[in-house]
């Protein structure tokens, strides 16, 4: 039997409805997140074992249950690395059922955490994890702290005033901005504006999330079948990372913003306000900040930016974003949104 390993493009049709087939009969979809995707071919080029990687993750395995046992997830998890070798990515990052763990665990990935009886999530380096903790708790300060995650894009009121509620009842507040390209504001621009906003709270740390504070874009989708299901398992899989990071800092309280609009983060926050207390951490819902009887949101903002309208963003934002939109630099930006199709949602 000649088997032929090769990259799957997007565009033959024909394999990637095997892909799917395959996938499917491992009882999984296809993640909305790819961006390679190869398999290994009999020789009736028919398909019999696939995987796909998206950014620095590897993800979508499978092999037909008539050729397990042979080697063929140890071929397509080779090419996978090699892809990411070529693309930069020494620290990479997987996602597998947990009646998989141990065999990718034989290929030198290590387990980070896992959810219960859904998932477990991996990394190729060995203190990869211990190591971020390890710097995050260089950066503790004594007694109790707070900590809010945010993406911030880009950084409006509603935040400071989430920062500010923290900062009032907690004199250590861990700020992590989520480090992930996601939108036309780049994360040096978003980091940027958080820092400059809340520069007058001498309480409050920043920290850049890393890859262990997940996102949504990341989150592999593809194990489970509906998305408040992603939703809740993507919040579980958080909270699991969280508590070992609030282990490191003291954090006893996470802030988070409400958010009437979005079931996905209404159902997010909720997961969080139920498990996080058992991580020892209790779980803060803070209404939004209200402008002229609105919400005040960084979707807002955007829409406003991209519609042109540049000047109705000033109620909105701290006097440092204002700024920003209103130098030079911030040029290329304001193009990005302009151009993009939907601001709102991401």
């Amino acid at each position: 039997m000649s088997d032929t390993l090769t990259a799957i493009s997007p565009r033959d049709t024909r394999l990637q409805k095997q892909v799917d087939a395959l996938l499917e009969q491992e009882g999984i979809r296809r993640d909305g997140n790819l961006d390679y995707t190869c398999g290994i071919l009999d020789d009736d080029w028919n398909l019999v074992a696939t995987g796909s990687c998206f950014a620095n993750t590897i993800r979508c395995l499978a092999v037909d249950s008539r050729r397990q046992g042979e080697g063929l997830l140890n071929q397509v998890v080779g090419r996978l690395m090699e892809v990411q070798a070529q693309r930069g990515n020494a620290h990479v990052f997987l996602y597998t059922k947990p009646q998989s763990a141990r065999f990718f665990g034989d290929l030198g990935f290590c387990e980070i955490t896992r959810v219960p009886d859904r998932l477990v999530f991996m990394e190729n380096r060995r203190r990869g994890f211990a190591g971020y903790c390890a710097a995050l708790e260089e950066t503790k300060r004594p007694g109790p702290a707070a900590a809010i995650v945010m993406n911030a894009n880009p950084f409006t009121l509603g935040h400071l005033h989430l920062v500010e509620r923290a900062a009032a009842e907690y004199g250590t507040v861990h700020l992590f901005v989520l480090s992930e390209e996601a939108g036309p504001i780049p994360f040096a621009v978003r980091r940027q504006l958080v820092h400059q906003g809340t520069a007058h709270l001498p309480g409050v740390v920043c920290h850049d999330s890393g890859p262990y504070i997940i996102s949504a874009a990341t989150f592999p989708s593809y194990f489970l079948r509906d998305e408040d299901a992603v939703i809740r398992a993507h919040a579980a899989l958080d909270i699991q990372l969280f508590g070992s990071i609030a282990v490191c800092l003291d954090i006893r309280c996470r802030y988070v913003g409400e958010e009437p609009a979005s079931r996905v983060t209404g159902l997010y926050n909720a997961v969080m306000a139920r498990d996080l207390p058992e991580k020892g951490v209790a779980c803060r819902i803070i209404p939004r900040l209200e402008a002229e009887g609105r919400p005040v949101s960084a979707s807002t903002v955007r829409q406003a930016i991209h519609d042109g309208r540049l000047e109705d963003i000033r109620p909105l934002v701290p006097e440092s974003t204002w700024a920003f939109f209103h130098a030079p630099e911030a040029e290329a930006v304001i193009t990005a949104i302009r151009a993009e199709d939907n601001v709102v949602h991401y």
